[in-house]
């Protein structure tokens, strides 16, 4: 008989041509378990999805009350539908006046996808500006918007319109025109190593879109649901964004994502033609039952309020001749090395020892910090001793 690692190596479709192979048996909270009952603490949080920890208990009361009631019934937006629209309300309860309006889909790609063809429908313009070393998604429209050629070449011809520029580049502003119906930009970046724009430029740049009538669409997948240390990370720059997406800590494990407008931006959809966004399993009732628990556990237990006294604590213990630098803000932080070999090797001897971490996108010289937010001062000092061993592990191979 085929073992599951045989398995999933034949049947399930693979994504790279070495996966980390690990089999998880179960998860709670900061940990995760092999059948070995090995624990692996986890540093990624399934790249910024599990922000409340993995299985919060009212969450998962949540999905377990919603299962006694009703699963899927109809494409998103026909019926009224108890759990979408509690976890709506509640998304507007905290959010500007000016995002009222909640369209759930299943995922950050897909909020994408729904903002930019929002965008084009309620300007009438074409063109979209995305930001170089940018990640928005894989879907092709996604993908377009990715400020990486390496990623992108391979699936060309894709959506055509599409301009880049600089993050955080001052001068670069001026490319946003009357012609742009949209510039969508990661409030902090991600996949580029964790990029955080100065406040000034956030604000230039709100200011510019104000001028040409061009719609901000803030891309907050990662870094939404207390990651920085408030709520949305949009508050850190005093602006607001026109359209708002979110997934990943969204759901609190269960798939979702949503794109976020005014009901006038978002009232385009209706008509000319109807139905101009569908979606099967946006808004699921157990997904939005389990994101509304999880927005509330994040709310009630102030989750967020700690996480700039956790990421003092990670720069603190996190020093060695070997970190050239570490950048980010909250618990959305990049350790910067020197090679992809030593974030491959590091991050290898971490796993061995009970830690997962991984690296970035566009930026593979560099290791991921993300953990929940849950996680502990002695937590965070423990796993800090791990990756500064595994640094010393691969400094001493690379003497001998």
């Amino acid at each position: 008989m085929l073992s599951p690692r045989q398995l999933f190596l034949l049947n399930t479709a693979q994504t790279s041509p070495s996966p980390r192979l690990l089999e998880i048996e179960s998860a709670e909270g900061m940990y995760l378990y092999d059948y070995n009952g090995k624990s692996y603490m986890d540093l990624v949080s399934g790249f910024a999805v599990s922000n409340t920890g993995h299985r919060n208990a009212k969450v998962v009361q949540a999905i377990k009350d919603q299962a006694d009631k009703y699963l899927h019934l109809t494409v998103y937006g026909e019926f009224i539908q108890s759990p979408q629209v509690k976890f709506a309300s509640k998304l507007s309860s905290i959010l500007p006046d000016s995002l009222s309006s909640v369209y759930f889909v299943n995922s950050g790609a897909e909020a994408t996808e729904g903002a930019m063809k929002l965008a084009k429908r309620f300007t009438g313009r074409s063109e979209i500006i995305a930001c170089k070393d940018s990640y928005h998604g894989s879907t092709q429209g996604a993908l377009s918007v990715m400020g990486n050629e390496h990623y992108k070449q391979a699936y060309r011809p894709l959506l055509p319109g599409i301009r880049f520029i600089e993050f955080n580049n001052y001068i670069d502003l001026d490319l946003i025109s009357t012609n742009t119906a949209a510039v969508i930009m990661e409030t902090i970046q991600g996949e580029a190593g964790v990029r955080v724009p100065d406040i000034n430029y956030m604000q230039r740049l709100r200011k510019r879109c104000n001028e040409t009538g061009t719609l901000l669409i803030l891309d907050e997948i990662q870094t939404g649901f207390g990651r920085t240390g408030t709520l949305f990370a949009f508050e850190h720059f005093n602006i607001k964004p026109d359209i708002l997406l979110l997934a990943k800590g969204m759901g609190g494990g269960m798939p979702i994502g949503a794109f976020i407008s005014s009901n006038e931006i978002m009232s385009v959809l209706k008509e000319n033609p109807i139905l101009g966004h569908i979606t099967t399993f946006g808004g699921h009732p157990v997904s939005c039952a389990a994101g509304l628990a999880n927005l509330e556990v994040i709310i009630e237990e102030e989750l967020y309020k700690d996480v700039p006294l956790k990421e003092s604590l990670f720069r603190k213990y996190l020093q060695h001749p070997e970190i050239k630098e570490i950048r980010g803000m909250g618990l959305m932080l990049c350790i910067q090395l020197n090679s992809f070999e030593q974030v491959e090797n590091v991050s290898r001897r971490c796993v061995e020892n009970g830690i997962i971490i991984d690296w970035f996108l566009h930026c593979d010289t560099a290791m991921r910090i993300a953990p929940p937010l849950i996680i502990t001062d002695n937590e965070i000092h423990k796993a800090c001793a791990t990756i500064i061993e595994a640094l010393e592990f691969y400094r001493a191979g690379i003497a001998k």
